[in-house]
């Protein structure tokens, strides 16, 4: 079982950054594949980011390549995704995810076995 806590959402100004955290419990973190996902409203939930168990793999939605960031720390049981040059249309609520397995699948939501509760991500223009 895993459990896992996000933080550093908040409300912040279109062109700006900020860095999601996801704090998981367990002491298999290290043999997960993470990913981001987000849900704006009204909008069905969409994938946004993965990472492979080292670290080494990611993967991005088109629509955050190149101004998002995934990365994880094992030794702190923590993943992140450092955001930057934020949208109005990256307002969404922010959830992490974990995969029982080692290596990142295709970004679809079947593909994790637990989730965090989300975090609120709001972009104003």
């Amino acid at each position: 079982q895993v459990q896992l806590v996000e933080s550093g959402g908040g409300l912040v100004q279109a062109g700006g950054s900020l860095r999601l955290s996801c704090a998981a419990s367990g002491r298999t973190f290290s043999s997960y594949a993470m990913g981001w996902f987000r849900q704006a409203p009204g909008k069905a939930r969409e994938f946004v980011a993965a990472i492979s168990w080292s670290g080494y793999s990611t993967y991005y939605a088109d629509s955050v390549k190149g101004r998002f960031t995934i990365s994880r720390d094992n030794a702190k049981n923590t993943v992140y995704l450092q955001m930057h040059s934020l949208k109005p249309e990256d307002t969404a609520v922010y959830y992490c995810a974990a995969r029982a397995q080692r290596f990142i699948g295709m970004g679809y939501e079947r593909e994790y076995d637990y989730w965090g509760q989300g975090t609120q991500v709001t972009v104003s223009s």
